[in-house]
């Protein structure tokens, strides 16, 4: 492991792990139950500098790379917090690469120190009700008038958007039918969450529900020409420089959920008698576990090959591909697997495991499923003709 983890990555996980103590299943239990945001967890993340670890030091942020952000999302995530504790912070440690790689000098200095400390929160509109993942089919439009754009359309699953400063909306500036390219004619904007024509509506889901994932509204929204994030028309290519980057640490946070419950399974296993002996000694219980350690092992050495080759600027399709794919299956079998080894007391909410299960489900779907990963492995990776 001494090639994937070096001294300066084990310091930052262990002073993560420290931070996440103080936030019990319990404390996530009562956020979940609340519908309540983390602020408690999301301040002390803050005020430890975790937030900013991926914004340039220039901007106030840690000027770490993926390796790092991917170590601090495993961490959170396998303290118990899962998807609610990664998703509080992941959009603030990551949310503004396209900002970071193409906005202007201007831009950055006014937002990046601010989502750095954590006063600034930012969400992400891309998904439409009727595009879904095809999102050269976005309606949301931009229109330039003067100095300002006006942007109409509608947005779903928002994460944060009801704590967010700031969205980072894609739209079309220039109609499909106009394009060369399907790709073409979409531009990003940094839009006050806050402005008059932005609303938000929770969507009410299965789980993770510490942080909302909205529906947003976008009605004569008037955004300055200075919130544009760089060229226009070029929207789509600045989020595909970050795409690899977001499977990583969706595996990561995967993989957290997955050590947190093999570590609550096994310590059941152990401490619960039924005839007369701990039922960790039936293979029935033990193979199980064992098996979903060894697919978390190699998860996470495919998670971290990913990483070292996202932060060395190669190229890494394949591999971010696979590290989500891998990490996504191994959690939700270990998050399976801790249930089944409680019985019925999985099903409990005081066990906790229940509430791990349903978070192991999302990254099977977001930000990209099982499915069209496998239809990116098959046609760049083996060369079959394309599905889709």
């Amino acid at each position: 492991m001494d090639a994937f983890i070096d001294d300066d990555i084990t310091l930052v996980r262990e002073a993560v792990a420290r931070l996440c103590r103080g936030f019990d299943d319990d404390y996530w239990a009562a956020c979940e139950a609340d519908h309540r945001f983390p602020w408690e967890f999301y301040r002390e993340m803050a005020a430890g500098g975790w937030i900013g670890i991926a914004i340039p030091e220039a901007y106030g942020g840690g000027g770490q790379g993926i390796r790092h952000a991917a170590a601090i999302l495993e961490v959170v995530a396998a303290s118990g917090a899962c998807m609610n504790g990664a998703s509080a912070v992941h959009l603030s440690i990551f949310g503004m690469h396209p900002v970071v790689m193409h906005g202007t000098e201007a831009m950055k200095q006014r937002f990046l120190p601010s989502v750095a400390d954590g006063s600034l929160h930012v969400a992400f509109g891309i998904t439409e009700p009727n595009a879904g993942t095809d999102t050269t089919k976005i309606s949301t439009r931009a229109v330039q008038d003067g100095d300002h754009y006006v942007i109409n359309g509608r947005k779903v699953w928002t994460s944060k958007a009801l704590e967010a400063d700031r969205i980072l909306l894609l739209t079309r500036t220039t109609p499909l039918a106009e394009c060369k390219k399907p790709t073409d004619g979409m531009t990003l904007f940094l839009v006050d969450r806050h402005a008059d024509g932005v609303e938000a509506r929770p969507i009410s889901k299965m789980g993770r529900n510490a942080v909302a994932s909205c529906e947003t509204t976008y009605d004569d929204v008037r955004v300055p020409c200075d919130d544009r994030v760089g060229d226009e028309g070029r929207g789509f290519q600045y989020l595909l420089g970050g795409l690899n980057a977001e499977r990583i640490l969706v595996a990561a946070e995967a993989l957290g959920i997955g050590i947190a419950s093999i570590r609550r399974a096994v310590t059941y296993a152990n401490e619960r008698v039924v005839f007369d002996r701990p039922i960790g000694k039936n293979q029935g219980i033990a193979f199980p576990l064992a098996e979903a350690h060894a697919k978390l092992r190699a998860a996470g050495l495919m998670i971290r090959e990913a990483a070292l080759l996202i932060d060395a600027g190669k190229p890494c399709g394949e591999e971010a591909n696979l590290a989500k794919y891998l990490a996504a299956e191994a959690g939700f079998f270990a998050a399976d697997r801790a249930v089944q080894t409680h019985g019925g007391y999985g099903y409990a909410t005081d066990y906790h495991v229940e509430r791990y299960f349903r978070e192991a489900r999302l990254p099977r779907i977001a930000p990209i499923s099982q499915e069209l990963i496998l239809a990116y492995i098959a046609e760049h990776v083996l060369g079959l003709p394309r599905s889709h």
